[in-house]
């Protein structure tokens, strides 16, 4: 096959930045969804003007159900409640990650090695922003995608969203 041509996206001073609201999410609402014996997958605040979603993605070894997210939903809402981190209107989801799960950090990533994935960058690189292609590994914060017969070295924090793709054999 020979070597495959690798393209990197280098990091820029205008580069996306985590937003500090989703670090504040996610060290409030982490600790309570674990608490409930849960794994918090990942946590999404997307703003949409004046009314903004908050999505909690939860898991567990057995599987989640709609119980298990009326348990942490209920939870969740009452330290929204108290500590009041979001100002704006906004609606509160729980939800497992599904078979098409978000991947949100480097060791979801690293434990996906192998699989289809379909990833969005928050900046166009080559002229594109969307890569559909077989996760090859994790370097230090950089995901490595194949894409056709190229490597792509993406930094983690520039990737907006990132999914599996199911297989159904």
């Amino acid at each position: 096959m020979g070597v495959l041509p690798i393209f990197y996206l280098y990091r820029t001073q205008e580069r996306a930045q985590v937003s500090s609201k989703l670090e504040q999410l996610q060290a409030l609402l982490g600790p309570v969804v674990e608490a409930l014996g849960y794994q918090c997958w990942g946590v999404e605040f997307i703003s949409q003007g004046r009314h903004s979603l908050l999505r909690i993605y939860i898991d567990h070894p057995d599987g989640i159900l709609v119980d298990d997210c009326e348990k942490v939903s209920r939870q969740i809402s009452g330290v929204l409640d108290v500590e009041d981190p979001i100002s704006s209107e906004y609606t509160l989801e729980v939800s497992s990650p599904g078979m098409d799960r978000p991947l949100f950090t480097v060791e979801q990533y690293a434990a996906h090695v192998g699989e289809q994935v379909k990833i969005k960058l928050r900046a166009p690189f080559e002229g594109r922003r969307n890569f559909q292609g077989l996760l090859q590994g994790v370097e230090d914060q950089d995901v490595v995608i194949r894409v056709e017969e190229h490597e792509y070295l993406l930094p983690i924090d520039l990737i907006d969203k990132a999914n599996i793709i199911p297989r159904f054999d």
